[in-house]
């Protein structure tokens, strides 16, 4: 009986000493798995590129989620292998539960084929239906017209376009810069 006693009061001794833990070295990691530099991804299809994406920085999370900090472009190519549009952001991400970038900061559309130009704070593109849009704010320069508006859907070449509240639009004057 003793040694019973004398053993229970050695059990309790030792746990007795144990430190708490600190709850805080326990909790998840959330920051970037993985981080890389000078990023140039290409998307092909029938051995013909498609689109190319470059970031100076990209930085991927343990669900799949991508940010490019430093900015992205995003490059289509037309049917013959020519350029014919790019997607330029300050920040962006890639969302990969729906499977769509956005774009946030000074976004940029420029479909130099067209003559085409669009400026938002925001932008979404979803490869799966090749199409671009954002609900934000938009400015819209189609050769010689300037239209302003709030929402904004695309293909994603950016050739056909509708804007979902146009707030004005002007015929842009001769020699005047944007």
């Amino acid at each position: 009986m003793k040694n019973f006693i004398f053993g229970i009061f050695c059990l309790l001794s030792i746990s007795s000493c144990r430190e708490d833990i600190d709850a805080a070295a326990l909790q998840v990691y959330e920051g970037p798995m993985r981080t890389g530099v000078n990023i140039h991804v290409v998307h092909s299809d029938s051995a013909k590129v498609r689109t190319e994406i470059r970031a100076a920085k990209q930085m991927e999370f343990l669900n799949g989620n991508m940010e490019f900090p430093e900015g992205i472009l995003i490059e289509f190519f037309e049917k013959d292998g020519s350029k014919g549009t790019t997607l330029q952001a300050d920040r962006g991400y890639f969302i990969k539960e729906k499977n769509i970038y956005k774009g946030e900061g000074n976004v940029r559309v420029d479909n130099e084929i067209e003559d085409q130009h669009l400026q938002s704070e925001e932008l979404f593109w979803d490869p799966n239906k090749k199409r671009i849009y954002t609900e934000t704010f938009v400015t819209i320069r189609d050769k010689e017209t300037l239209f302003n508006g709030t929402g904004m859907e695309a293909d994603e070449s950016f050739t056909n376009y509708t804007l979902k509240k146009l707030r004005d639009s002007r015929t842009i004057l001769p020699g005047e810069e944007l």
